[in-house]
């Protein structure tokens, strides 16, 4: 995933600015709705000179915009600049068709992201393994099952047979991560534990796979459709 330089100084700029506790006050002040200075000021109980700076550190990282009164001419209004907040979420991947989940033996973790990806977000998911076991591991048809969804107990697959060039790949074990180093090589990595054999560790290990997926679902873009 290549990030922009630019792009990684600018989200930088607005992180060190919002990392003080009175200019992000400031900014959650200005949520809702716009503000000046003075108001801003008496709602925060901060001196009216600190509210200054904070706000010219505010302004200069591209996150306040000044605008006159239309009324009283001598009196400012600060409002949050738009999409200065939502620039601060990572890079999207664009252009993705497909995501390939990829363990070790494509009988639990692959298998449960898939699962859980295909339920959540709109983009095609399958799994794979590179040293793929016989069948799926019974705990993980049953946590799945508990969740609503479903899991072929025969369906594991070998990485060579599933995966396509054009695919995003994630590797949710290290064994599988550090397996993949010719040919198919995975774009992202999660280092997610293998579950001892209990159903508690098998929740456990879809709760972190769920976590991840959603934190990831929204970043990730199809291919644009064909006109």
């Amino acid at each position: 995933m290549n990030v922009e330089p630019s792009t990684v100084e600018r989200r930088a700029r607005i992180h060190a600015a919002l990392g003080d506790p009175a200019r992000l006050a400031v900014v959650d002040t200005l949520t809702l709705g716009d503000a000046s200075p003075g108001e801003i000021a008496r709602a925060l109980g901060l001196p009216t000179n600190l509210v200054a700076h904070h706000v010219k550190v505010l302004h200069e990282a591209g996150l306040l915009v000044r605008v006159r009164s239309e009324g009283d001419r001598r009196r400012t209004y600060l409002r949050l600049e738009p999409g200065a907040l939502a620039s601060l979420a990572a890079p999207t991947l664009s252009q993705v068709p497909r995501v390939v989940f990829v363990c070790t033996h494509n009988s639990a973790r692959s298998q449960l992201a898939a699962a859980i990806w295909t339920d959540r977000a709109r983009i095609p998911a399958a799994s794979a393994g590179t040293h793929p076991a016989a069948r799926v591991h019974p705990r993980a048809v049953a946590v799945a099952r508990r969740h609503g969804l479903r899991i072929t107990a025969t369906g594991t697959a070998h990485v060579a047979d599933v995966v396509h060039d054009t695919d995003l790949v994630v590797a949710v074990c290290d064994n599988a991560h550090e397996d993949l180093t010719q040919g198919v090589r995975p774009r992202l990595h999660w280092s997610v534990p293998a579950p001892a054999d209990t159903d508690a560790a098998f929740e456990a290990t879809f709760a972190d796979l769920a976590g991840r997926i959603d934190r990831l679902a929204p970043a990730v873009e199809p291919p644009a459709p064909d006109r």
